[in-house]
């Protein structure tokens, strides 16, 4: 399994988001939540200052187009005058149910995100493409992945017409891969060209996470929601042969599924838009993957034990409680700084399944030395990870 990584393409969501405008914004909305007394502290502990949207945070809080009147205004008056309201009457009632905002609608939020995530992908793409030193038509095969705006046809077919690609490039979609999107898009390009070593293989991931941004929600697991996400588009080139623009070798993939934790992590598709649910066991859950990829590798270089260890760990384990459990269980003799990366990913904010290529291109960019061993490791809803051995070229 010898696959070669060009370095990625990242855009970062152009509107900066502040904490304490999420901070703001919620405890406004919620003064008496449970936790309102303790959302500074709250806030504080994510170590985010700030992260990027493709979209304001104005767009994610307005109300819908809708009113409270659900039935309609027709409706109303008939009821109204049923029960004996006077005209005069009638018309203030129904003035003041116009007047009741409402959430926005599914369309009304994913639309606009949908549109974005195009756009974003497209980047990111012609970005991957010119770091490769490639053109479209030099692409064989594109995959795609983007969770929190489903649509059909989707990210693959909208870039195969921007682009635009040749009209016998694969497709390949992978809309629910979510957190796990960076190392298991690479694992699949792997295998592509490990059948074809001529084949050039686009990856492009888009996010628009804040999309999961749900003002009405009020419990804690969303307001931590709000504080965690950031929108991001990546995307790189794999070929099966190594170019000048290389950057690493691609030896070996794991994966790993843990049964019965589906419930965990989840999207919810709701009549105001996408929720993001979390329950409190997910972290111990993701812990276990990490253990079972410690084995992986323990077993892969089981012949030289004593000296065998990783140089960068690029980790997207959905949090930096697994980052600290990561760096306490790592085996005996390994360096100390290899999730520094990550943890620097983290500070502007969780990206979902582009955040493996926002830290391998954070560590390409301040230079790691040829020969380097890499691990790239992803946790995701399911629960499923997917981790990848290399060298850095």
């Amino acid at each position: 399994m010898a696959a070669y990584l060009c370095p990625p393409a990242v855009i970062h969501g152009r509107h900066t988001v502040k904490t304490s405008q999420i901070v703001a914004e919620v405890r406004e909305r919620h003064p008496h939540a449970p936790w309102a007394p303790r959302i500074d502290g709250i806030a504080a502990s994510t170590g985010i200052e700030t992260r990027g949207w493709m979209l304001p945070l104005e767009t994610a809080v307005a109300p819908g187009e809708g009113s409270g009147l659900a039935a309609g205004v027709g409706a109303a008056r008939e009821a109204l005058a049923r029960d004996g309201f006077a005209e005069p009457d009638v018309d203030r009632v129904i003035a003041s149910l116009e007047a009741i905002p409402v959430p926005q609608t599914v369309q009304e939020r994913t639309a606009p995100a949908w549109a974005a995530v195009r756009s974003y992908g497209e980047q990111a793409a012609r970005g991957a493409l010119q770091i490769a030193g490639l053109d479209p038509a030099d692409v064989d095969c594109l995959i795609t992945s983007n969770s929190t705006t489903p649509a059909l046809p989707g990210l693959d077919v909208a870039l195969a017409d921007r682009l635009p690609l040749r009209q016998d490039a694969m497709l390949l979609p992978a809309t629910q891969w979510a957190c796990i999107a960076g190392t298991r898009s690479l694992a699949l390009a792997a295998d592509l060209v490990a059948a074809d070593p001529d084949r050039v293989v686009l990856v492009v991931i888009a996010e628009a996470l804040s999309t999961t941004y749900q003002p009405a929600d009020d419990t804690l697991e969303s307001l931590i929601v709000r504080l965690l996400f950031a929108d991001t588009a990546v995307a790189a080139v794999v070929t099966g042969r190594p170019r000048p623009e290389s950057v690493l070798r691609l030896d070996a993939a794991w994966h790993h599924t843990l049964p019965g934790t589906q419930d965990l992590h989840r999207l919810e598709t709701r009549a105001d838009g996408t929720h993001f649910v979390m329950d409190r066991r997910g972290p111990r859950a993701v812990q276990e993957t990490v253990t079972a990829m410690w084995e992986w590798l323990r077993t892969r270089h089981q012949d030289d034990p004593g000296s065998w260890h990783a140089d960068v760990l690029l980790a997207h384990p959905g949090g930096t409680r697994v980052l600290e459990y990561m760096e306490q269980t790592m085996p005996d003799g390994w360096p100390s700084g290899l999730l520094d990366h990550s943890r620097d990913s983290y500070t502007s904010g969780n990206r979902g399944g582009a955040a493996v290529f926002d830290i391998l291109r954070r560590a390409h960019d301040r230079g790691l030395e040829p020969g380097s061993r890499a691990v790239l490791y992803a946790a995701a809803p399911g629960l499923t990870a997917t981790a990848l051995e290399g060298e850095w070229l």
